[in-house]
């Protein structure tokens, strides 16, 4: 059986929309808490901005240059381009309805009104609203005219402006329609974009390019204002840096990142009352598509709902804060090297904090016996103990290796100024490889003990971004075992120079040998299956969208195989293909946090492995990118990270199963004569009750007991 055939696959960028309309249905979830929905709301916004400024851009890309060859679902680009803009027209006006008819209502049924218009003020309001422009936003903005002498301005990518149809003040109105002229002016982004009016009962807000727009003909006084609408463009921002060429990757970047505001406009939103000759003069100036444009029911770049989440007083319509816990495994009183001495140490976070990782660090960088600290960075925090913790180390006198990966999208400018401030501390910095991002997560430290030199290794599914791992389901062991020690050395060297060793103890890396694992061990379950024994997979991961993994799938489903994924987003497998995929079961988990470790397990004939790592099965990161997969080796450990698995597949509550019917949609489970399960819920309780015993445990070691007279005899 051809298990490549097209039509056993779906379109990458349709899946990821799929994905995107699991999160939008958070938001229309009615048992979520209110400022919850807003929040999930606002991540389909900024999720969209993402997609089309880089996949729907590569693809506008491939269309210019006349690249024709079909996706894996067998969609050449223009056809991916047209039913995307199909799908995604669709998707905004369910955005908005969910916005204007759901949100609105129950927010201003909590006294939380949010005006959708400048009319809607009364003269109290307008008149602070009038006075707050005169003081504070009057004085940032630029009106920009256009005329003979004034070409139409750059526009910067994401921005959000007000387009104005203006004329002069002594023209007669029969001389009106050939003398009107075109305007715009930028909402200012250094000021917050809600402002609060007065109000006696509950909160009254507006959003600032409301006031604006009241206010914008202060901004032409020798003009009358006809006509504004707000618009909002969106452009090309996927860097095209030719490595071979560039001498200098950290200046190629730097340069390429200017014109990441200047690209081609690919998207242009525009308030749905906009004058048509407004949108006629838009549409030409910026060489836009009818299909390009959308016209928006509310107000533009939803992403404002985020800011309005975090204001102070909302927190009875918010879910619960939770706190981090500490790890179980860590004895307070001891080093982090003590207690890695002891056994491999598991950490499951956002429920396990984050701090042992941190701490891993910071120890290392005081520590005598420490001789050398290597890391790779690819996403870090605006204000990073780990990497103030590395220039600490080489500060003193520790020998310091850093990867940065400058080619982290939308994080390049960060890590350029992270990287500049780890060189100037004494670091040794290297700037990524040519032709392949970094994603790995591994950090070695070299101590120097009694009994010899010992390495200590951190390895992750995720970023060392202390910020980020409070808001995303990772997982990473710490260890001192040997193999992998001697592992991780050899990944350092082959990062740093020419050193590419030709087997591996423990760890399996990309680009050049993951692949291969991964089909090796699929390969294994189906032989297992062929000659009548059990055969299982159980993987969970971001994204999986490579052709030669899907049908190895394919095969080892065919061959019997029991195969369950856990993927958040994409996913181009098609579950229920008679004779193909019937043993597949797909299931997609979105809820308070972001799910993002990557796990896979394998029957093996009965002794199960399991590993964890950075890849997704995608083509990027199985042929693009250094990426790391590593067993869990510790027998305690891999319980741990089994029973991830199985509550995530036991979740009624915040999975959606694939239909069985080759479509590739999704459905929520029914969950009527079901126990409810909500898998992201029970990790957050077993943390607390892990901490629970263990500050018991604690306090029971600390018990002052006063001394008897017997005692004192003894």
């Amino acid at each position: 059986m051809d298990f490549e055939n097209s039509q056993y696959y779906t379109n990458r960028e349709l899946s990821w929309i799929q994905f995107n309309y699991r999160v939008l249905e958070e938001a229309r979830d009615k048992s979520n808490p209110l400022f919850e929905r807003l929040k999930f709301l606002s991540i389909t916004s900024s999720n969209l901005d993402e997609f089309f400024m880089v996949r729907v851009a590569s693809l506008k890309d491939m269309v210019n240059a006349g690249y024709k060859k079909p996706d894996i679902a067998g969609m050449t680009p223009k056809e991916q381009l047209s039913a995307i803009s199909e799908a995604l027209h669709e998707f905004t006006q369910t955005q908005y309805s969910t916005y204007n008819r759901s949100l609105l209502p129950l927010l201003a049924k909590e006294h939380i009104t949010v005006l959708t218009s400048f009319e809607q003020m009364n003269d109290e309001e307008a008149s602070f609203a009038d006075n707050f422009f005169m003081e504070k936003v009057y004085p940032v903005l630029t009106p920009m005219a256009v005329d003979a002498s004034r070409p139409f301005p750059l526009i910067r990518n994401k921005s959000l402006n007000i387009a104005a149809l203006i004329k002069t003040k002594n023209q007669s109105e029969e001389e009106m329609e050939p003398e009107l002229e075109f305007a715009t002016v930028q909402v200012p982004s250094v000021m917050g974009r809600i402002v609060q009016l007065p109000c006696t009962e509950g909160v009254k807000l507006i959003l600032l390019e409301e006031i604006i727009r009241r206010n914008i003909s202060k901004l032409f006084l020798n003009y009358d204002v006809i006509s504004t609408a707000a618009y909002r463009i969106e452009r090309n921002a996927d860097l095209s840096i030719d490595e071979e060429e560039a001498e200098d990757l950290l200046q190629e970047i730097e340069k390429q990142l200017k014109q990441r505001q200047w690209g081609e406009a690919i998207k242009l939103e525009v308030s749905e009352e906009i004058d048509k000759y407004l949108l006629k003069y838009l549409k030409k100036e910026l060489a836009i598509s009818d299909e390009e444009i959308y016209k928006i029911q509310g107000p533009l770049d939803l992403t404002f709902l985020m800011k309005l989440y975090g204001m102070e007083g909302f927190d009875a319509f918010k879910q619960p804060k939770y706190k981090p816990q500490s790890c179980p495994q860590i004895d307070p009183e001891l080093s982090i090297f003590d207690n890695i001495k002891k056994g491999d140490i598991f950490l499951h976070h956002p429920y396990i904090t984050f701090d042992p990782v941190v701490n891993f660090i910071k120890e290392a960088a005081v520590d005598p016996k420490v001789l050398a600290i290597k890391q790779t960075l690819y996403r870090v925090s605006g204000n990073s103990p780990i990497v103030a913790a590395l220039a600490k180390a080489a500060e003193n006198g520790k020998q310091v290796t850093v990867l940065v990966e400058l080619k982290a999208r939308f994080d390049e400018e960060h890590n350029i100024v992270w990287a500049k401030m780890l060189e100037k501390a004494g670091c040794h910095v290297i700037y990524g490889l040519r032709g392949l991002k970094t994603h790995s997560k591994i950090t070695l430290i070299v101590r120097d003990e009694e009994d010899g030199i010992c390495r200590y290794v951190h390895l992750g599914t995720g970023n060392y971004n202390d910020a980020t791992a409070k808001l995303y389901t990772d997982c990473g062991i710490m260890t001192c075992n040997r193999m992998i020690g001697e592992d991780a050395t050899a990944v350092f060297n082959m990062l740093s120079g020419y050193s590419e060793p030709e087997s591996w103890n423990q760890l399996a890396v990309a680009p050049l040998w993951l692949r291969g694992k991964f089909l090796s061990w699929i390969k294994r379950e189906t032989e297992f299956a062929k000659s009548g024994r059990p055969a299982y997979i159980i993987a969970k991961m971001n994204s999986l969208c490579d052709k030669g993994i899907i049908a190895a799938l394919y095969e080892a489903s065919a061959a019997g195989v029991k195969i369950d994924l856990i993927i958040r987003g994409i996913c181009c497998v098609k579950a229920g293909i008679p004779g193909v995929s019937e043993n597949i079961r797909v299931r997609s988990i979105v809820g308070t946090f972001l799910e993002h470790s990557r796990i896979f397990c394998f029957g093996n004939g009965g002794n199960e492995e399991i590993y964890m790592g950075s890849a997704d099965w995608m083509p990027r990161n199985l042929d693009r990118r250094v990426e790391i997969t590593f067993p869990v080796l510790d027998p305690s450990v891999r319980a741990k990270v089994r029973h991830i698995l199985e509550v995530e597949l036991e979740d009624t509550v915040r999975a959606r199963i694939m239909k069985m019917d080759e479509s590739g949609q999704y459905e929520r489970i029914d969950k009527r004569g079901k126990v409810l399960v909500d898998s992201q819920e029970v990790f957050c309780n077993e943390a607390e009750e892990q901490a629970f015993r263990e500050d018991e445990g604690l306090q029971q070691q600390r018990v002052f007991e006063p001394l008897t007279a017997e005692d004192a005899q003894d």
